[in-house]
């Protein structure tokens, strides 16, 4: 990591230390070991002697394990060592840490390995806001076990740490007096436990406490069931691993889903359920892994909005845009149980269910989610149309802890006219639109085909031919021939340039005629860095290359524009973004972060890092697999699965083996028009070719 942290994770439970293994979290920082929303571990540190340990090297084994490699010293350059200590890592239920010391002398030794241990138990909302805690905290020593609790009201949270040897346990730590013989070892095995008050039976239900071995089967059996990737260009083969790891690491499993999981939003801030996430890093991965997409439906679903509450934001057929489990949100001093403040995810909701639908062929899921899918299309026209202007456009009604952008670029000044000046509320951004279009085009189909309601279908269809032709008329900046990021609340156009434009063509809400005019935007020199498509274009009042929403790239944000430009027929600028971004994940050892910097390629050579990135984040581990969906062209169509490639230059063959889906597993080809050996300096011309 950049941040000099390690960081091994498990769906609902990760861990944040140094790279000594170490854990001192600060009151704002997330170093400790979290699970839903809680630090069960705040502190965690090892010495021997009383003297903290320096590192030799880190192994991150798999996403879930690590070791590391320590000898007792200050670090200096020059290390002559006579002791040696190895301590291995695995997140599950807690996580279970083995340590082994190693006297390498002649000489015996007789020592003390103690680990300080500490909880503070921070809601993950305190520890952004540098909140006290309310409760009251416990400890309790005994032989070889130590519990540290807290309590407020009926919530309950503790953490127990016990180990093999049986330590000396006082209310700071755990102590083991070791005498070694020459050349021998020594080794204790400790686990650390999160506890729910309430909540053990729920907890083991969803899968906690798997063994490590049992983890690593998992995660073979994962990947085995992915498709095998072959090509020429050996950084893309790392991509695509790295990308089904993590992708496996940010599994998530609700209470209510058992075993079955759903993507998590990203590492470390978001490893809970979010709408608009879930959905989109669910359609990015439904060739490679459609399960996760079925669950994320289901447990949507589950949770839609039934009522009008101005705390939540909540409306009845509104998606979730988060869900918590920390103790602001038992407290009701955040209103995340769930929140609905998107404005994105109720549509997006309906795009999954056909996508899905099309691509396994699972009509009985479909069915099954039909009245959420109509309560979904009921909130759009009902709720979310607050100026009476046929268009979804938000305003908080939580005033003091909602969002005040409810789309996806959801910082304070992401919407904005041309000369910096943000507007007022409601505003109604102009990708809301298309993803309306494309959810009413799309519940028409399954309306038809599998909802057996063909009035209803061809309602949609005109509700959706109406709302193209007036977004064209109204979006439409004529004298820059692009469309506006948003209508402000007197109508008028929020008139700045930005990479929304690329969603406006993946839902296909563009009329024909103006498509070439937005396709120069994307790749022109304003929005397009070498590396990808900039979130604001370069010469707007905001623009800032390292701005969160207002000048960097954001990978998800590409694979979207790229599978845009194929829908409207633009293969080769599709294959164009697909080699900007994989080229800045080879950067990053193949793993894209959220965003990176939106400076000119020519002029940095390598992808500069966004400072507070989440990594892993799953929209962006999801980037390179709906990349390979678009210069394959993969495109389901009634029982079969069409192939239509267009490889990016430099790439000379990619083969994609074993696709699941409603044609059981298919194979698919595609060839480029030169060799893997000219790639790197093909590469280099791209972004340099301005």
């Amino acid at each position: 990591m950049t941040d000099g942290s390690v960081r091994i994770l498990d769906g609902n439970t990760f861990v944040v230390s140094d790279d000594r293994g170490d854990i001192e979290a600060t009151p704002t920082d997330t170093a400790g070991l979290f699970s839903f929303d809680t630090r069960f571990l705040s502190k965690w540190v090892l010495t021997v002697d009383g003297e903290r340990l320096s590192a030799l090297s880190t192994d991150d084994l798999s996403y879930f394990e690590t070791r590391y490699f320590l000898v007792a010293g200050t670090g200096t350059v020059y290390v002559d060592a006579k002791l040696s200590v190895i301590r291995r890592r695995a997140v599950s239920e807690g996580f279970r840490e083995t340590l082994e010391v190693l006297n390498h002398d002649d000489e015996p030794v007789d020592l003390t390995l103690r680990i300080e241990a500490d909880a503070d138990f921070a809601d993950l909302f305190e520890v952004k806001d540098a909140l006290k805690k309310k409760g009251a905290y416990t400890r309790e020593a005994a032989p070889g076990r130590l519990r540290l609790g807290y309590v407020r009201d009926t919530y309950r949270r503790s953490t127990a740490i016990s180990s093999l040897p049986k330590a000396k346990a006082d209310e700071a730590g755990l102590s083991f007096p070791i005498h070694l013989r020459p050349h021998e070892s020594w080794k204790a095995e400790l686990e650390v436990v999160t506890e729910f008050a309430g909540l053990e039976r729920l907890a083991k239900s969803s899968g906690r406490g798997r063994g490590r071995a049992n983890m690593e089967s998992e995660l073979e059996r994962w990947l085995d069931g992915a498709p095998k990737l072959h090509c020429d260009w050996e950084p893309l083969l790392t991509t695509y691993r790295r990308s089904l790891v993590d992708l496996a690491a940010l599994r998530f499993s609700p209470l209510t889903a058992g075993r079955r999981s759903l993507p998590a939003a990203g590492l470390p801030w978001f490893m809970t359920m979010f709408g608009r996430d879930s959905i989109i890093t669910s359609l990015q991965a439904l060739p490679f892994t459609p399960e996760l997409a079925a669950t994320t439906l289901r447990e949507l679903a589950i949770r839609q909005g039934t009522r009008t509450d101005d705390f939540r934001d909540e409306d009845p057929g509104r998606i979730l845009h988060e869900m918590r489990y920390g103790e602001m949100t038992a407290f009701e001093e955040r209103p995340h149980s769930p929140y609905y403040g998107n404005a994105d995810a109720t549509p997006l909701f309906v795009v999954l269910l056909d996508e899905y639908e099309r691509w396994t062929g699972d009509r009985k899921l479909a069915r099954e989610l039909e009245p959420a899918a109509r309560a979904a299309l009921n909130w759009i026209d009902e709720y979310a149309d607050l100026q009476g202007n046929g268009y979804i456009s938000y305003q908080r009604r939580n005033e003091e802890t909602g969002l005040e952008n409810q789309c996806w670029k959801d910082s304070w000044d992401s919407i904005s006219y041309r000369d910096g000046r943000l507007p007022g509320f409601p505003r109604a951004t102009c990708e809301l639109q298309g993803y309306a279009y494309d959810a009413k085009r799309r519940a028409a189909r399954l309306a038809r085909i599998v909802w057996n309601d063909p009035a209803f279908a061809d309602e949609l269809d005109r509700q959706a031919a109406a709302l193209k032709r007036r977004f064209n008329r109204d979006f439409w900046v004529e004298d820059g021939k692009y469309f506006a990021l948003a209508l402000d609340a007197e109508g008028n156009q929020v008139d700045a340039l930005a990479s929304n434009n690329g969603h406006l063509l993946w839902s296909g809400i563009v009329d024909k005629s103006k498509a070439k005019a937005v396709v120069r935007h994307l790749l022109g020199p304003r929005l397009f860095s070498g590396w990808g498509v900039r979130t604001l274009a370069e010469g707007e009042a905001r623009y800032n290359p390292i701005g969160y929403h207002v000048g960097t790239v954001w990978p998800f944000d590409c694979s979207f524009i790229a599978w845009g430009l194929r829908r409207y027929g633009f293969k080769d600028e599709a294959a164009r973004i697909a080699a900007g971004i994989l080229d800045a994940a080879d950067f990053f050892e193949g793993r894209l972060p959220e965003a990176f910097g939106g400076y000119e390629r020519f002029l940095t050579k390598y992808p500069v890092q966004y400072p507070t990135a989440c990594s892993p984040q799953a929209w962006s581990t999801g980037a390179p697999l709906l990349l390979l969906r678009t210069m394959l062209g993969l495109e389901p169509v009634g029982e079969h699965l069409v192939v239509d490639p267009a490889l990016p230059a430099g790439v000379g063959h990619l083969e994609l083996l074993d696709i699941p889906g409603r044609w059981g597993r298919f194979d698919a080809f595609g060839r480029g028009l030169m060799s893997a050996e000219r790639a790197p300096k093909l590469r280099e011309q791209l972004g340099a070719a301005r």
